[in-house]
């Protein structure tokens, strides 16, 4: 019976895990929307997917997760400054949407690390190899990108490199 599935073994939760492609999560995204009626939402969700379907064209394959990352973090990026210059034209209902669908999208992107684990990854880092000045930012960046992944932002191991490094050496 039905009732009777072992939970491990329940056909619908390897739907649930991230290793379904980001397009088909979308889809399926979209005829929830649809059929909630979420019209915000699906209009979100259909750009996106649009810009998944652009993507596998330039690729000539399928999105890779670290590409869809790419893309969503682009398409919040579009969102927060198309925001900003709504609020500049004091447009501040076209600049709440905008938001909106940041947040919706900032749904799609992996747990982000915390920027206390990421402070700490630097200093340690910093003090492992000695480095100081502008120009550890490069080394910091790559190497801190390469241990985190998808999970930080580069912006914000950028936004913390240059704290740190502009703190004066302790000791």
């Amino acid at each position: 019976m039905p009732g009777d599935l072992d939970p491990d073994l329940d056909p619908i939760m390897p739907l649930m895990t991230t290793t379904i492609p980001p397009q088909q999560r979308i889809e399926a995204d979209v005829k929830a929307a649809l059929k909630a009626g979420e019209k915000e939402k699906l209009s979100t969700l259909r750009m996106l997917l649009g810009e998944i379907k652009n993507e596998r064209i330039r690729r000539g394959g399928e999105v890779d997760e670290a590409g869809f990352v790419s893309l969503v973090r682009k398409a919040i990026k579009q969102r927060e400054e198309a925001a900003t210059q709504y609020r500049h034209g004091h447009r501040e209902e076209l600049a709440t949407k905008e938001e909106a669908e940041g947040r919706l999208l900032e749904t799609y992107l992996p747990a982000q690390v915390d920027e206390g684990q990421i402070r700490a990854a630097i200093e340690e880092l910093v003090a492992a190899r000695g480095l100081s000045g502008p120009a550890a930012i490069g080394p910091i960046m790559k190497e801190l990108l390469a241990r985190f992944g998808s999970s930080a932002d580069g912006a914000t191991i950028n936004r913390i490199a240059r704290e740190v490094l502009a703190k004066p050496a302790a000791g």
